[in-house]
């Protein structure tokens, strides 16, 4: 070969090279979809939705970056679905933006994996693939999928230890796939070969278990073998069979029964043949190491009682005991679709103190909902005690005080948030509890005999849904940052498979709590699984006539004579948030007919438009307000919800009806609370003005007239709140959206008594229960129903509000406030269209402003009253960046 022959072939290299990278880059550039999910879930296992959500985004940062057509490809193979072809549904190309698609294709079939992905075509209609997803079906609500039977021991509701089960199987062939289906009355754990399945912490969720049941889906195919295998399951109590006593009546519920499950492992061969292991009357039972439990007090362990192998091969089960048949708890076992519990953070103890030889405290740091962890080494039979609380006494030791008031058990054989182990003496004994939760920040460890203990003894675990985070407030404020984190962790300590008022005292899903702090839940987590789950078990409470318990799930508890609109508006509030975050209207309209029945109650009871069906506004400052006003305003909240549902879903009737009796309660709460010559409401204390604001009962003409006077009653008070939890939802809304942006700021930066500031002034790393330190009743230290404020930082000094017009942040309105004291702010949300970034800083009497709107998306953008040449600016995707001088008072 001569030098010109390879001069060519090196010239020909190089181009093709240069072409490969230039076609690489112009890949990289395209609208390219991606984090696709299946019900909101990434590749989600057990989907028994016949008609599933399929969601994506764009990745893309060129200005303007649109979708203009998308086609979706389902099918068996994932080699055929990424060359693009289908056997099971081809969307065809389709016109559009959208980013959320009802699949339409054939019908779904049980334990099934399914793969697709999305073709987009760009404003230049380029094409480009996303990665290939998948998801995959269960049992899909067919009676006759399950073949396991509902199995459980010998004994009763009283009986204490909790039940293991084991059972050995043979494996014959090569294993392509397992899945492990368990149906659970109560909570479990399982292994397979000596090793616990999956991370998941209190499995299943709880529900009302009479009326739906839930189902987990595992994949075990890397815990099972060719051979022998062994499967072993452990049931605790739970919500199922409450045995400790507390004013809820839980030990009462119609469903209580001992734990039982129904299980299914089903086996795919690598020659095509399936086999199911199911629950049956072989199986094996008998007692172990933990001798009670208790989701409501704690766990206890008696080490000695050990079955080293119990859940393995080869393990000797000729003194266990034979099982017994049980019927289901009830008539609908479906798949649970959620983001589950799992040990998300880990504390380590910031100090020790050494009480004497036998007690031991140890601060953890941070206030927090889970468990603890120890290893010990000790003499046989020492019991050693795990206190848990928020709270000391004045001689260091864990003070229950403020959460123990409504319990009711035995406080020697079953202690209030306290674990029990005994030692086995024999060895390092390692203990957590599986079946419980508390709340805490101390751990108090107290032994009858002296041991030798070190914070490497001790390890807890904040605990909760594992929802992913998706927004976040950082300003050069330490009392916002503060705020919003303690927002967080308050919120995430109260969310156990639904949302809960407080984790030790009650673990309640209390519906006020749940609706207060919705905006607050949904700009910071992505959580949208917990509340469809959540507004299920609202579906699940409803009496016929529509009345709802103030507690959800509810053993029997809650359909007092209180339990109205304030709380139980969750039913319309929840949907329609949720709708306005997401641009999904599913759980809107899976409500929709409970919506209706709610308001159609409400309104039999309230002909006139007025009702004191509520709580009022609960635990407030110093004044209270008009319950009837206040109540009222959420009747005409939900008619307005449900008269706006009804003409989403093209129910024209339901929408002319509704709409005029919303009308009909906003005439009667104007006609008999608002003086319309003097702009006051009621009393006109701070949450009579601003609930009627918050809430668009106040008549236009008026609004300005109100706004003044709670602008007025709030400097008054020098800038101090006096509200109850209704206020603390409205007030800085109402100052905000009505031109007093400065006072909300000051009010929500308030750092002395009453304010939010004055929980971080005093060391809080949550939310309390009460603005009063020192009061005397509802003093819980982690508390989730003032949480409007970690929402609000979203709204105001990040400015990032949903459009009603298009909703899911498809459009954002952006009506930011550049607030005096504050000198920098960088407010994030990961929109289901991507990240809205609203990051602003001031230099001087100028302020620059820099905005992202993710791909396929738009914003407008209200610049705010205390800037010059101020105007409404239309923005497309992609980064703007404004400069504003300010209007500074002097």
């Amino acid at each position: 070969m001569n030098c010109k022959s390879i001069w060519i072939i090196l010239l020909c290299t190089y181009i093709l090279c240069n072409k490969v990278v230039v076609y690489a880059q112009q890949e990289d550039n395209l609208s390219r979809p991606v984090d696709l999910k299946c019900e909101h879930m990434f590749a989600p296992l057990g989907i028994d939705e016949p008609s599933p959500r399929l969601t994506w985004r764009l990745n893309d940062g060129a200005k303007g970056a649109k979708q203009m057509a998308y086609r979706i490809v389902v099918g068996l193979d994932s080699i055929d679905v990424a060359a693009g072809e289908e056997n099971v549904w081809d969307s065809g190309k389709v016109d559009g933006q959208e980013g959320l698609v009802v699949y339409k294709g054939a019908t779904l079939k049980p334990w099934t994996r399914y793969f697709w992905k999305v073709v987009v075509w760009d404003g230049n209609d380029r094409i480009s693939n996303s990665d290939v997803s998948s998801f995959e079906t269960g049992m899909m609500g067919e009676k006759g999928s399950w073949k396991g039977s509902w199995i459980s021991d010998q004994h009763d509701i009283h009986y204490r230890p909790a039940p293991y089960f084991r059972k050995e199987f043979q494996a014959k062939k090569n294993i392509k796939s397992a899945r492990a289906y368990i149906a659970v009355a109560g909570l479990y754990e399982l292994s397979l070969n000596g090793k616990r399945v999956g991370n998941h912490r209190l499995d299943p969720m709880y529900t009302r278990f009479d009326r739906r049941t839930l189902y987990v889906t595992h994949d075990v195919t890397e815990w099972l073998t060719k051979g022998a295998n062994a499967i072993g399951v452990v049931l605790g109590n739970g919500w199922y069979n409450h045995q400790s006593l507390a004013v809820w009546d839980f030990h009462n519920a119609p469903w209580r029964a001992r734990p039982a499950f129904c299980l299914d492992l089903r086996i795919e061969y690598e020659d095509g043949t399936v086999e199911t292991i199911r629950s049956e009357r072989d199986w094996k039972t008998s007692s172990g190491p933990i001798v009670s439990n208790s989701i409501y007090t704690g766990e206890h362990y008696d080490a000695r009682l050990e079955q080293e192998g119990w859940d393995s091969v080869g393990f000797d089960d000729s003194q266990w005991n034979s099982v017994r048949y049980r019927g289901a708890p009830s008539n609908l076992i479906v798949s649970q679709q959620m983001q589950p519990i799992r040990l998300v953070k880990t504390y380590h103890p910031q100090t020790l103190n050494k009480i004497d030889d036998t007690t031991y405290v140890f601060d953890m740091g941070q206030n927090m909902a889970g468990v603890t962890a120890v290893n010990l080494k000790g003499r046989e039979g020492t019991v050693v005690k795990m206190k848990h609380g928020e709270r000391l006494y004045d001689d260091g030791r864990v003070d229950m005080s403020n959460i123990d008031v409504y319990y009711r058990g035995d406080n020697v054989a079953d202690p209030f948030q306290t674990d029990i182990l005994i030692l086995s003496g024999k060895k390092q004994d390692t203990f957590m509890p599986k079946f419980n939760y508390k709340g805490f920040r101390y751990v108090e460890i107290t032994t009858t005999e002296p041991l030798d203990i070190d914070k490497s003894n001790v390890t807890s675990y904040f605990m909760h849904s594992d929802v992913r985070p998706i927004g976040s407030v950082k300003t050069s404020s330490e009392l916002v940052n503060s705020l919003w984190e303690i927002t967080n962790n308050a919120y995430l300590s109260n969310l156990m498979g639904y949302p809960t008022d407080c984790p030790q005292r009650e673990k309640n899903g209390w519906t006020g709590d749940g609706h207060l702090a919705i905006e607050s839940a949904l700009y910071n987590f992505d959580a949208i699984t917990v509340y469809e789950k959540w507004l299920a078990d609202h579906r699940d409470e409803q009496q016929p006539n529509g009345i709802l318990p103030d507690i959800i799930p509810t053993g029997g508890w809650g359909y007092g004579t209180a339990n109205g609109l304030d709380w139980t508006s969750t039913i319309a509030i929840i949907p329609w948030e949720v709708y306005m975050f997401y641009g999904d209207s599913r759980l809107l309209e899976d409500c929709y007919d409970n919506i209706k029945r709610y308001v159609d109650y409400v309104d039999g009871i309230s002909p006139n438009g007025l009702t004191t069906f509520g709580r009022g506004d609960w635990v407030p400052v110093k004044t209270t307000s008009n319950l009837e006003l206040t109540s009222s305003v959420y009747f005409y909240t939900d008619a307005r919800i449900l008269a706006s549902a009804a003409k989403l879903f093209g129910k024209e009737e339901d929408y002319k009806k509704y709409y005029a009796l919303g009308e009909k309660i906003r005439d009667a709460i104007n006609n008999k609370f608002l003086n319309r010559a003097t702009g006051i409401y009621a009393d006109g204390s701070q949450t009579e003005l601003s609930v009627p604001l918050h809430w668009g009962v106040v008549p236009e003409e008026s609004r300005a007239k109100v706004a003044a006077n709670l602008n007025e009653r709030v400097k008054e008070n020098d800038f101090h709140l006096d509200v109850g939890v209704l206020g603390a939802k409205a007030i800085l809304n109402a100052l905000k959206d009505n031109g007093y942006g400065e006072t909300a700021y000051k009010l929500a930066v308030q750092n002395t008594y009453p304010s939010w500031g004055w929980w971080v002034e005093n060391g809080a790393t949550t939310l309390l229960e009460n603005w009063d330190l020192d009061a005397k009743r509802d003093i819980s230290d982690n508390h989730m129903m003032f949480g409007e404020i970690g929402g609000w930082f979203f709204k105001s000094i990040g400015g990032i509000l949903p459009d009603p017009e298009q909703p899911g942040f498809k459009n954002t309105l952006l009506k930011p406030i550049f607030p005096e004291g504050l000198e920098q702010s960088d407010v994030r949300y990961s929109s289901p269209y991507g990240e809205i970034r609203s990051t602003w800083e001031k230099e001087g009497d100028s302020v620059y402003y820099d905005i992202v709107v993710p791909p396929n998306a738009s914003a407008t953008f209200y610049m705010p009253s205390n800037v010059h040449d101020r105007k409404t600016v239309q923005l497309v995707a992609g980064s703007h960046r404004f400069k504003m001088r300010l209007r500074i008072e002097r």
